[in-house]
């Protein structure tokens, strides 16, 4: 074989196994950043932004935990930033503000997740990274990079019971994100974009947007906040500005693989602690 000929096969053959590699570590990727479960019948409870603060537990977290153990879902999604995480973020302070320290914070969510598990201990339960909780690794890794791969530098060192990832895909239809498109219109532009059902958070509008095209009905839902929306989160930060946000947390419900349209369950009356629970009745927890 001529030389010319034998280094061209050769150059193929590496071409060809590099590409590979690439393809294994993608996949490799993938799983962990995406999630795949499946249900056929039954409810998932998704709650979002908790923005959990020590000292302070929301009537959208009690609501939460109180119709998980009366409702029994077989799935629990905690739709990212669980944690604020304020004494670590890019932004400066905002004047003399007091602030968590980053210990209080995850033993305080640590006490409210438990709760959850609590209520349904047979449940799966997921959670798909928020941009605050990203805060907590992302600290890290620019001031200590040397402890990379150190156990107990990554956030969900330190909550084994739940599984972490990006997103959530329930029966390859619906997917459950912390974040997506921005702006007013981001349920609707979520679900035209995607293809899919798709649930996320961030924003805190707590609002269902159906979609219909050739392939049938589907939803862009953003789920809220499970915090008080004029809690001490976000009052220096929004200079206490009025919010088109909504506390609460949204039911999905699968009969025969079947998504049903999600429900929303907004609270009404933080102080009184009353919940509105998808328009059918009001509860008080």
């Amino acid at each position: 074989m001529k030389p010319e000929l034998r280094a061209e096969r050769e150059r193929l053959a590496a071409e060809a196994n590099r590409k590979y590699r690439d393809e294994q570590i993608f996949r490799e990727r993938l799983s962990k950043a995406r999630l795949h479960t499946t249900l056929e019948d039954g409810l998932v409870f998704i709650g979002s932004d908790s923005h959990y603060r020590p000292n302070i537990v929301s009537t959208a977290h009690r609501a939460f935990v109180h119709l998980a153990k009366e409702m029994r879902p077989r799935i629990i999604v905690k739709n990212g930033d669980e944690l604020d995480f304020p004494g670590i973020s890019r932004h400066p302070p905002i004047g003399w503000e007091s602030l968590p320290s980053v210990a209080e914070e995850i033993e305080f969510a640590k006490e409210r997740l438990q709760e959850i598990i609590d209520a349904v201990p047979g449940a799966s339960r997921y959670w798909p990274l928020g941009n605050h909780d990203a805060r907590f690794s992302t600290r890290l890794a620019e001031q200590a990079p040397q402890y990379a791969k150190v156990h107990g530098v990554q956030l969900s060192d330190h909550f084994p019971q739940w599984n972490n990832c990006w997103a959530v895909w329930i029966n390859n239809d619906v997917v459950v994100k912390h974040r997506g498109k921005n702006g007013i219109h981001a349920t609707y532009n979520n679900v035209k974009d995607s293809g899919k059902t798709i649930i996320t958070g961030h924003l805190h509008a707590l609002k269902v947007a159906p979609f219909s095209d050739y392939n049938g009905v589907r939803y862009g839902v953003d789920c809220g906040t499970l915090a008080d929306i004029y809690g001490d989160q976000f009052v220096d930060y929004t200079e206490d500005s009025p919010k088109s946000w909504g506390s609460g947390f949204v039911i999905l419900k699968f009969v025969k693989g079947q998504l049903l349209q999600p429900r929303i369950v907004r609270v009404v009356d933080e102080r009184a602690g009353t919940v509105d629970c998808w328009g059918d009745k009001i509860i008080t927890v």
